[in-house]
């Protein structure tokens, strides 16, 4: 046998390329899935470690025994994230949009053109379960009390949660707030991608600092007693509060 004859047997016929093209294009459909399941999932623990290490933020601050962060403190002391981030982290001078990355940025979130401001990845569980509150009224959260001679806040006292390994401190921002509240989920879905961020989860910590994975069921639209006092630092659902 000639070399031309060796040559031409031993190449690929236009037939076999084809074959060969659509095996590959049939194995990287069913990579896809897989390695898109992967990604997610290496997302959700990196949110898991941010909450983590602000829940520690968070007990550092207790220690100093400052009480809960205010929703918004003195012009010093900024909103919650600020006075996290100086009294829970220790960061005297923090950076200018220190809460657009590291700990702060939720890796998951995508928003859509509603957002039309900074996003924050994380919010604080300001009303409990009485949404809308306002910024005169306690309400069950951890907003802080409002002394109307000042026009302030004043911290809400680790004593005053009754069950801080089941009330929510903080979690994920699905309006792009500032704030972790009980809305309809109908409503958050409109800001992104709140149904597929965790999988139909929502990471949360709770005030004794540790982190859970709640469905988004149980968190917005549940009104069983089990579910709506997990918003509340008396622990108890309140459901008269609830919109009708």
């Amino acid at each position: 046998m000639n070399l031309e004859r060796l040559k031409a047997n031993s190449a690929l016929t236009l037939t076999e390329l084809l074959v060969v093209i659509a095996i590959v294009g049939i194995l990287a459909a069913l990579l896809l899935p897989t390695l898109s399941r992967a990604q997610q999932k290496a997302q959700q623990i990196q949110c898991i470690g941010n909450l983590h290490q602000l829940g520690i933020g968070l007990h550092n601050l207790l220690a100093n025994g400052h009480g809960y962060p205010v929703i918004i403190g003195t012009a010093a002391e900024g909103i919650w994230i600020g006075q996290l981030e100086r009294e829970g982290f220790g960061i005297a001078r923090p950076e200018t949009n220190f809460y657009q990355k590291g700990v702060w940025l939720c890796p998951s979130a995508r928003w859509n053109g509603i957002v039309d401001f900074t996003p924050s990845g994380y919010g604080y569980n300001r009303y409990g379960v009485l949404y809308p509150g306002n910024a005169t009224n306690d309400g069950f959260g951890l907003q802080g009390h409002f002394n109307t001679n000042a026009s302030a806040w004043t911290p809400i006292a680790e004593t005053e949660v009754v069950l801080p390994s089941e009330m929510m401190a903080m979690g994920d921002s699905f309006d792009a707030s500032v704030e972790f509240n009980r809305k309809e989920l109908s409503h958050l879905e409109t800001y992104g991608n709140t149904l597929t961020r965790h999988q139909g989860k929502a990471n949360v910590v709770v005030c004794d600092g540790h982190v859970e994975s709640p469905p988004l069921q149980f968190l917005f639209a549940d009104t069983s007693d089990a579910a709506l006092v997990r918003w509340n630092r008396d622990h108890l659902p309140h459901r008269e509060k609830l919109a009708p």
